[in-house]
């Protein structure tokens, strides 16, 4: 007897590059490999809630939406299902980063046929304070360049702002804040720093087609990689700006730097924006991120 695999499509239709064309053909093709059932989001927090439901009923659940949905996705996750990541997002960093194409619907052909042949990478999460995240968090700068882009609003088709908004809005905080950003955090037992990045890959986004990494030596499978500037001044900001284009691991003298690393904690010596794959998690005076290794099977 031939069993029909069955697969919950969370769509997010505002999310940038989301078009009612393209869930058609996102559904057709998955379609060729299972029974599908497609839940819409309708608000923020929408995805935890379906990813919940569909875990009772679904062999496999599936994203086609921007980095926000997938992480409302994977915390919703309630068991161990195999998940897929279809891009839809300005950006979409995860999918890119796992390596499969920008197109929606060859992404969706491959992860139907990673679904039907069981082909899955198990990889790692962090969490911050309890929520997980899939590929990068940070606190103060980081999540402060996040918050900038949020307030630009959406387009009158609802969606976000691209990737060169995000660097527009880096160049503008770090020009604003450069005088008050001398150690003004603590990672316990590293030492005193101006912001942090905890990486769970090694990029960590993209500017249009080039990535971006702030922990290039971060791996999926690994633990966490941290990256936290001293300092910053001119001639910091440039080498770190040069590691992260060229993927090299910051100079000492720049950034205090851990890898594979299974908790972090940082202390702020006053409240601190806070932000898990790009989703504003508010201000905090401490955060503690942790991995949850081996967490998740992802189609690819």
């Amino acid at each position: 007897m031939l069993v029909t695999m069955r697969i919950a499509l969370i769509v997010n239709r505002k999310a940038t590059r989301v078009t009612d064309a393209g869930v058609d053909g996102v559904e057709a093709v998955l379609s060729r490999f299972g029974s599908v059932s497609t839940l819409e989001t309708r608000g923020p927090r929408d995805a935890i809630a379906l990813a919940r439901q569909a875990c009772d009923t679904a062999d496999a659940i599936i994203a086609y939406s921007g980095d926000g949905g997938y992480n409302e996705m994977l915390n919703g996750l309630e068991r161990d299902i195999p998940v897929g990541f279809v891009p839809g997002g300005g950006t979409s960093v995860l999918p890119r980063a796992l390596g499969l194409p920008r197109d929606p619907i060859a992404a969706a052909t491959q992860i139907g046929q990673a679904l039907v042949e069981k082909r899955m990478r198990r990889i790692s999460l962090g969490s911050v304070n309890g929520y997980r995240f899939a590929f990068e968090a940070g606190i103060g700068v980081d999540a402060e360049v996040v918050r900038r882009v949020d307030r630009l609003g959406r387009d009158e088709t609802g969606r976000r702002p691209g990737d060169y908004a995000f660097v527009r809005s880096l160049v503008t905080v770090l020009r604003e804040r450069r005088s008050t950003l001398d150690h003004v955090l603590e990672v316990r037992e590293l030492g005193r720093a101006a912001f942090a990045v905890i990486c769970n890959g090694d990029t960590s986004t993209f500017a249009g087609p080039v990535p971006l990494r702030f922990a290039p030596a971060a791996r999926f499978e690994l633990g966490l990689d941290l990256v936290a500037p001293v300092r910053l001044r001119k001639r910091s900001i440039a080498r770190l700006a040069l590691t992260m284009l060229t993927g090299q691991v910051p100079h000492t003298a720049d950034a205090l730097y851990g890898h594979n690393l299974d908790r972090i904690e940082v202390v702020c010596d006053r409240p601190e924006p806070l932000h898990a794959d790009g989703e504003d998690l508010g201000d905090v005076t401490s955060a503690v991120f942790e991995c949850q290794r081996s967490a998740v099977s992802v189609l690819v």
